[in-house]
């Protein structure tokens, strides 16, 4: 197939994945929003009593067998990952590859417990770039923080603790009607001071709320590598547009969304990931995309402004695929080629 026809191909399954379709008849390709969760209630409570009763080091021992039942029975799952790690590690890529990426997803899983309940010394957290953010907190100003689907996010937490920044307020921006087990089983366990803010996307008021957070000086975290579920009756700043770039050697799609809604609201943009590296040992990284808080522009300085700031944030996201392959957790038809 050629580069020309791979490039079309993703372009029309963008369109079709960024339109509302009728009920039942959404691939998991096309509404990532609204796939089933692969979770039990009984389950997840059960690692969660596990882990505040006997502790991460015993816990731990239930991890291997979890990353295993889903690397044997969960072939979509199993298919996406092959696809991912062929593409940031190599050919080479195999089982055991498959097996450490679920094991690192299960791994910082069960850390959000330890994170949510701000118990930091169970981990060795090294926190880079925060500077710039400090900056904008200081003088009072919010800002977007874009992450993806790699690493943790809880981690973020430790920088409130390490730094002793106590006027950090972070909400995180999403769609809450998926992993709503999970997130509802961490959230009765938080502590109140960590406990994440949710500000919900695709609603009426969503643009009120992050615009009044935002103005009290907070921060407004969002993971941008999935294409954005919507329809078009919907306003240009929630929708966004679909952009086709190269991502790890091969066409895929973004969505400019949370780079537009910063651009009307004129607010800096970092990019922000939680590294898992093994252990008890996590990486935090933050860098600056872009700052659209500069006085106003022109439209098309404005878009060229716009698909500047989507190709840092891809190459970003890359270099850090590429580094640290066992922490992008997107376990999805990321390339559309299971619609093809």
């Amino acid at each position: 197939m050629k580069h020309t026809d791979v490039e079309a191909r993703a372009v029309k399954e963008a369109t079709r994945a960024g339109q509302a379709a009728p009920k039942g008849e959404r691939g998991e390709s096309g509404d990532w929003a609204r796939a089933p969760e692969r979770s039990n209630m009984l389950a997840l409570r059960f690692i969660v009593f596990m882990a505040l009763v006997c502790g991460r080091h015993v816990t731990r021992l239930l991890l291997p067998p979890i990353a295993l039942y889903f690397l044997l029975f969960a072939p979509a799952q199993r298919r996406h990952i092959k696809r991912y790690l062929f593409r940031a590690i190599g050919p080479q890529a195999g089982w055991v590859d498959g097996f450490s990426l679920l094991h690192a997803f299960a791994s910082t899983v069960l850390d959000r417990v330890y994170f949510l309940r701000g118990r930091l010394d169970l981990f060795k957290v090294s926190i880079e770039g925060n500077a710039p953010i400090d900056a904008e907190i200081a003088r009072g100003r919010g800002a977007f923080l874009l992450g993806a689907h790699i690493g943790s996010f809880e981690v973020l937490g430790a920088c409130k603790q390490q730094t002793h920044q106590c006027n950090l307020r972070l909400a995180m921006l999403m769609y809450p009607d998926n992993a709503q087990r999970i997130t509802a089983v961490l959230n009765t366990i938080a502590v109140p001071e960590l406990r994440p803010h949710v500000i919900a996307l695709g609603r009426p008021h969503s643009m009120l709320a992050l615009r009044d957070w935002l103005d009290g000086g907070g921060l407004g975290g969002m993971l941008a590598d999935r294409t954005l579920p919507g329809s078009e009756d919907q306003p240009a700043h929630q929708r966004g547009n679909n952009i086709v770039l190269p991502f790890l050697g091969q066409p895929a799609v973004f969505n400019d969304g949370p780079f537009r809604l910063a651009a009307l609201l004129r607010r800096k943009v970092f990019f922000m990931a939680g590294l898992y590296s093994g252990g008890a040992r996590y990486d935090v990284r933050f860098d600056p995309l872009a700052d659209f808080g500069e006085p106003a522009c022109s439209p098309a300085e404005r878009e060229a402004r716009i698909r500047a700031a989507v190709e840092a944030y891809v190459a970003r996201l890359e270099a850090l695929c590429r580094a640290y392959p066992y922490n992008w957790f997107n376990f999805h038809d990321f390339w559309l080629e299971d619609a093809a």
